[in-house]
């Protein structure tokens, strides 16, 4: 004789796994939000107080302080240094437009604030990465891959932003915010590109392999803006489609490069922008 067991069905507002699962997803994203916008400010603090005043004042030699610019101030060419000095101050734009458009209540309270940041983003966007074309290739800033990557990493603004323009212009909300969040992350590859080489010196130097920086450096040329647009494609998917398992891979891990993502920042300041600053 066998005794049937009846296991209690769980209580009707027991939240289920795929629920459970989407919470955690959705805690990554602002997480990683948070420590973006803390970066993201950060550098924002850097360009208006080193290339705010100088490029107001015409004090372009300034920018020699700045040793890691390959080609800042150049003395006699006029159009080049008005170019470097629009495409940074255009950054700034970019860094502030970028996060204000990723705050959620402005988006939803203030829909004309969003539409009108959002469209100085754009602008300000296709506009630094045609400065940057004509830098990257007039002044001979980069070298080959260099030069390769920022071309492919403007080509990539262009179109993302153009498709995030029009979705917009066709009411199509859901896909103008995805291409939106697209142009977001290439048009900040400078940014990542500083973010990644930090905590990746710090480990080779801490192992003895400071020989592998400068090759990383290359690779990372394009890795800066092609792996957060990887992640972010398999956030969108894991969003979207994923399984509850699925769905905690995706928060595991995006909770995990955005530790990294802190750790880079922080290397960034104290590596990048500090020392600079130091010597205003």
């Amino acid at each position: 004789m066998t005794t049937a067991v009846l296991t209690p069905a769980p209580p009707g507002n027991a939240p289920t796994a795929k629920a459970m699962a989407g919470r955690a997803l959705n805690a990554a994203a602002t997480f990683w939000f948070t420590v973006a916008v803390i970066g993201q400010t950060m550098f924002l603090f850097y360009i208006l107080r080193f290339y705010g005043p100088s490029t107001l004042t015409g004090n372009f030699q300034v920018w020699r302080l700045n040793k890691m610019l390959i080609r800042g101030y150049v003395p006699g060419d006029a159009v080049g240094n008005l170019a470097f000095a629009g495409h940074v101050l255009m950054a700034a734009v970019i860094t502030f437009g970028g996060t204000v458009q990723l705050i959620p209540h402005i988006r939803d309270r203030a829909p004309a604030v969003h539409r009108w940041v959002g469209r100085a983003f754009l602008t300000t966007a296709m506009g630094a990465s045609v400065l940057g074309l004509y830098m990257t290739w007039a002044r001979h800033t980069g070298g080959p891959i260099g030069s390769t990557a920022i071309s492919l990493d403007a080509v990539l603004i262009l179109a993302f932003s153009s498709l995030a323009w029009r979705k917009a212009l066709d009411r199509d909300f859901a896909s103008h915010r995805r291409w939106a969040m697209r142009a977001l992350l290439v048009a900040n590859g400078v940014w990542f590109l500083r973010v990644g080489v930090a905590p990746f010196a710090l480990v080779a130097t801490a192992i003895g392999r400071a020989d592998l920086i400068d090759p990383f450096f290359l690779v990372w040329n394009f890795g800066a803006y092609l792996l957060p647009l990887a992640v972010l494609e398999l956030y969108f998917r894991a969003k979207a489609s994923g399984g509850p398992g699925g769905q905690l891979a995706m928060a595991g891990g995006l909770a995990s490069l955005t530790v990294l993502m802190g750790v880079g920042i922080a290397g960034a300041w104290m590596g990048f922008f500090a020392p600079v600053l130091a010597k205003l």
